[in-house]
């Protein structure tokens, strides 16, 4: 049995929005994983222009990029003490509409709009792959702050195959960066709980050491680990820790 099976979009975000979380729980000698949805090799085909791009701004040769970017996230979990578990379902840039063959997001912004015409197979495939996870007490899904299109198909995917055990964590750095996000991503806050995890100095450290082993994805978000670093701190502080929310009961008080 887990108990604490995190739902990560992508290879580093569990790390970034709830990595104290992880290291505390561990550290009680919880059994933790974080299985990352979109993980698949990148394909060998052309890439769209937006794949090519991404992969300039992470300064990864080609058909090394996703097992570079795998061999990080094993090294982050390590520094959690969780366990990676990563699903052979491929992020938005690499995916194809199923007859015409076009990329299905070949722009940054296309990322941030509803999911694609043609992109029905993605959401299948991961609430199977949700569906032979192993048993978990506490399942965390991503609330999708920020509107990226992946993140939004796991928490769709998450909330078909997790019921009680479901809770949700706030994706970093998005949530940082404005408070509309968190606002849309929420819809009506009276029907949300919120509860905050305290961490300790040593959660947090472990939280930007594991950030850290991510190094494709240090300058593209932060500019710098040392920036990285501060933007943590900074959103630790005001939070007094790491936010978690869960939907009312029905018939709960307002």
């Amino acid at each position: 049995m887990i108990d604490l099976l995190v739902l990560s979009p992508h290879l580093d975000d569990g790390a970034l929005s709830c990595g104290g979380r992880i290291a505390q729980a561990a550290r009680r000698g919880e059994r933790v994983a974080i299985v990352t949805a979109f993980a698949a090799p990148e394909p060998e085909e052309p890439l769209s222009e937006l794949a090519r791009m991404l992969h300039r701004g992470w300064g990864l040769p080609p058909g090394e990029v996703i097992a570079t970017r795998r061999r990080e996230d094993r090294d982050a979990c390590r520094v959690l003490c969780a366990e990676p578990l990563h699903l052979e379902l491929p992020e938005a840039p690499y995916r194809r509409h199923p007859r015409s063959g076009a990329a299905l997001y070949a722009t940054p912004e296309a990322l941030f709009r509803t999911a694609a015409e043609g992109d029905e197979g993605a959401p299948v495939a991961l609430e199977r792959a949700l569906r032979g996870m192993p048993p978990a007490r506490r399942v965390a899904a991503p609330l999708g702050v920020g509107g990226h299109v992946d993140h939004r198909l796991v928490r769709a995917a998450a909330e078909s195959c997790f019921d009680a055990a479901l809770e949700y964590y706030e994706d970093f750095p998005y949530v940082a960066q404005t408070w509309r996000g968190l606002a849309r991503a929420l819809g009506r806050r009276r029907s949300w709980l919120s509860e905050v995890v305290a961490l300790t100095q040593a959660d947090v450290a472990a939280r930007c050491e594991a950030i850290a082993c991510f190094r494709s994805q240090l300058g593209p978000l932060f500019g710098t680990a040392a920036r990285m670093e501060r933007a943590v701190r900074r959103r630790v502080a005001r939070v007094g820790g790491e936010r978690t929310w869960r939907r009312r009961p029905p018939g709960g008080r307002r």
